[in-house]
């Protein structure tokens, strides 16, 4: 298990500064770790650090909580990986498995260091050291929360290891890792963490953004209880929605608003910081045909002639679910754009059929865009706690949250439905609102609907989790230590 031989990792990559001023930070040089971590700033660089090993595994993200549901598809008869993800047909050796794994648990093996160090630091000198412990304690457990949610039992390393131990490491029981890092670590991470930050620490985790991912957390093991209880308390914490859902969607803004809780954060500029998503979710000549590409680039400023994937194809049932009228459907799904005659341009493929405007943002060179990934946002809260509400027989209350995000939508407000009435109503409000979020797929695993629903696709009951990356599985040679999930042996 590559990811997790190390004891450290002491070259921290360039991170970058969102707002966009996320996070300056000065390259740190290969020192001895004694060196490494003596003042506030070593600290805080590090910390940098941790937040720079989410960039690459995000990268793929819409893969494992999208285009394995059934609201996105891959049109397209290239990306091999992407097909057989969206059939179900994802084999062990695919990359977009090693790297998020590695890149993962790059995360904790960088904050296990740091926690390892920081216990003894003196805080006369390590001014911040209860946010820098809440900051890494944050950054471990969404880790670990995405790594438990895409394989499952995963090896629990919470302290330095030796490349022996690392050889002996198996794999521990979700619930033992919800139970004794992610829930501990974000129990201590939210008394830790300020509600805000200024300047130059915009972008960093904040309290609000421990509760929320606790929440999310509670909700997936279904302790309705704890999980209204935390959403609630983020209400508390002064966000809001955004008046218009396109302004989420505009770059040219920014990302840092009243509905922003916490993102994975890019910065384009030509230093290899932004991100991949513009190209990835933008069309190609040969999949949308010149005249849309060329608008397309003339309303967002994408790049003329960037490198598109066609990536991320909205599903004629996602088409659907959206209610007349609903402002988020245009940005979200669509098959053509407004031409600046006037006129609508449309696909013009036979292969593409579809295509999202969420991630269209100005360009000056491939693969360097500003869109952020929203790991949390007050939307994605609302519905939680409505979800949590409803299934404590709170259903009015909850019909409140639920009608917040649907009067921003400017559809009709929801009354007098029934518990269960409710609960599918909420579902089907986190589809529209959370399109191409990374929501899904995960929603329907930890609702209980994943195999009802993705069986037509060729799902399997086994195939709520991914296949372990074959490269860690040979590193280690041990199916006693380490076995691949069952079904995919």
């Amino acid at each position: 298990m590559k990811g997790i031989t190390c004891t450290v990792g002491l070259v921290f990559l360039l991170m970058t500064s969102c707002n966009k001023n996320f996070i300056e930070l000065t390259p740190v040089s290969t020192v001895s770790v004694d060196v490494l971590y003596k003042t506030d700033k070593d600290f805080q660089d590090a910390v940098v650090g941790v937040y720079s090993g989410f960039r690459v595994p995000y990268q793929n993200f819409w893969q494992f909580g999208d285009l394995r549901g059934d609201d996105t598809k891959h049109d397209l008869a290239n990306g091999l990986e992407s097909i057989r993800v969206d059939n179900f047909l994802t084999d062990y050796s695919d990359n977009i498995l090693l790297a998020s794994w590695r890149g993962y648990y790059s995360v904790i093996t960088n904050a296990n260091a740091i926690l390892a160090k920081i216990g003894t630091a003196d805080p006369a000198v390590v001014t911040n050291k209860d946010r820098h412990i809440g900051e890494t304690k944050f950054l471990r457990a969404l880790a670990y929360f995405n790594l438990v949610r895409i394989f499952g039992d995963v090896p629990m390393v919470t302290a330095p290891v030796t490349i022996e131990d690392a050889y002996k490491t198996g794999r521990e029981k979700v619930d033992k890792i919800y139970d004794e890092v992610i829930i501990k670590d974000l129990l201590d991470a939210e008394t830790k963490l300020p509600v805000k930050y200024t300047g130059t620490d915009v972008g960093r985790a904040t309290r609000g953004a421990a509760k929320a991912l606790l929440g999310k957390v509670y909700l997936t093991r279904k302790d309705f209880v704890k999980a209204e209880d935390k959403l609630k308390e983020v209400t508390t914490l002064g966000y809001a929605l955004l008046k218009n859902y396109n302004d989420l969607w505009d770059y040219t803004k920014d990302e840092h608003h009243s509905e922003y809780i916490f993102d994975i954060e890019y910065l384009a500029g030509g230093l290899g910081l932004g991100s991949t998503f513009t190209n990835t979710f933008s069309l190609e000549f040969q999949s949308g045909g010149k005249a849309l590409v060329d608008e397309l680039s003339r309303i967002y400023g994408i790049l003329p002639g960037a490198t598109a994937a066609s990536g991320g194809n909205p599903t004629a049932a996602m088409f659907a679910v959206y209610e007349p009228n609903d402002l988020r459907k245009d940005v979200s799904v669509a098959t053509g754009v407004i031409g600046a005659d006037g006129k609508f341009v449309a696909l013009s493929s036979t292969g593409v059929t579809s295509f999202s405007k969420k991630y269209m943002a100005p360009l000056k060179a491939n693969n360097d865009s500003p869109a952020n990934w929203k790991v949390l946002r007050y939307a994605d809260v609302l519905l939680m706690l409505a979800e949590a509400m409803n299934e404590n027989g709170k259903t009015t209350e909850a019909l409140t949250y639920l009608n917040q995000v649907r009067q921003r939508a400017g559809v009709p407000a929801h009354a007098g439905l029934t518990k269960d009435d409710a609960r599918e109503k909420i579902y089907l409000e986190r589809r529209r609102e959370l399109y191409l979020e990374g929501h899904r797929w995960f929603d329907l695993v930890r609702t209980g609907r994943a195999l009802s629903v993705m069986a037509p696709f060729g799902m399997k009951p086994y195939m709520t989790v991914f296949p372990l990356p074959l490269t860690e599985l040979e590193i280690i040679r041990n199916p006693a230590v380490f076995a691949q999930n069952p079904g995919y042996e």
